[in-house]
């Protein structure tokens, strides 16, 4: 590896370390002058604390997937090539698009989570000794089971409409499925008499013993995961171990004919196996 590329090297992970480190060294600063009294509060932040702030104020305004743009320029200063740096542009979307789907996971597990809550806190009310509809309408008060069909489920219940269908409805937003369970007991409690609270224990029961089921199939399948992701690493644990020996396999990679031909196989099959084991995780889940 070439002196420059040394150079450009170990200045990012100067950076990197200056990153990691900056939040420590702040907190050292403010137990100094927290111990001290106060004594020299006015002299405001150093120097070393004013570029830490910025660096971690950066860091909260980029998304992760850019982080895949700034990895690609580090390596074409590295190899002096600008493939690294279309390729890291090329990983963006893909990587946002991957954001996206884990946040859309999680707030239909938020959803989910706060569709029992709605369960538990109608039958508390019922027990209570509270009509349907105004039990229907407290719980959705202290709950955020009915997301954005709130409005069309409360006025249905304050004004004698169809709570059912409006629960429904309310049940087509990703992860509060379990409303049609909650529609379902409250059509038999109205049209058969049938107690809604006792109703509402069970269906509240089924959809925590799921819950627990899909918890414990992630937890079974996190070393799956864990395995996808170390085998994702290695090539680049290969390109590491071969500039710590010499070998400088960036140029190797970036500027020969045979190089840049394993370059591509490489890619097309790392990109092949991520996706197949991400889609045999997917169908495990789905089942």
């Amino acid at each position: 590896m070439s002196t420059e590329a040394s150079t450009a090297a170990a200045a990012a992970c100067v950076g990197v370390a200056a990153w990691l480190l900056g939040g420590r060294h702040q907190g050292v600063r403010r137990a100094r002058l927290l111990l001290a009294g106060g004594a020299g509060m006015a002299a405001g932040p150093s120097p070393w604390d004013r570029g830490v702030g910025e660096l971690r104020r950066l860091r909260g305004r980029l998304r992760p997937e850019w982080w895949s743009l700034a990895a690609g320029l580090l390596l074409a200063l590295l190899g002096a090539s600008l493939i690294p740096v279309v390729a890291g542009a090329a990983g963006v979307p893909v990587l946002r698009r991957t954001r996206l789907v884990r946040q859309a996971g999680r707030a239909r597990e938020r959803r989910a989570d706060a569709v029992i809550g709605l369960c538990g806190a109608l039958a508390g009310e019922l027990r209570a000794g509270r009509q349907p509809g105004e039990a229907l309408l407290r719980a959705a008060r202290d709950s955020g089971g009915l997301g954005t069909a709130r409005d069309g489920v409360v006025a249905a219940a304050r004004f004698g409409g169809d709570v059912p269908g409006a629960l429904a409805v309310a049940a087509r937003q990703p992860g509060a499925e379990g409303l049609l369970g909650l529609a379902a007991c409250w059509r038999v409690a109205v049209d058969q008499g049938a107690g809604l609270a006792d109703g509402l224990d069970r269906l509240d029961g089924a959809l925590r013993a799921e819950r627990d089921q899909r918890a414990d199939l992630r937890a079974q399948l996190s070393g799956a995961r864990a395995t996808a992701l170390l085998l994702a690493a290695l090539p680049a644990l290969g390109l590491l171990l071969g500039s710590a020996m010499g070998a400088d396999p960036l140029r190797v990679l970036l500027h020969s004919g045979a190089g840049l031909g394993c370059l591509v196989a490489g890619a097309v099959f790392e990109g092949a196996g991520v996706w197949w084991a991400g889609r045999i995780v997917r169908g495990a889940e789905a089942l």
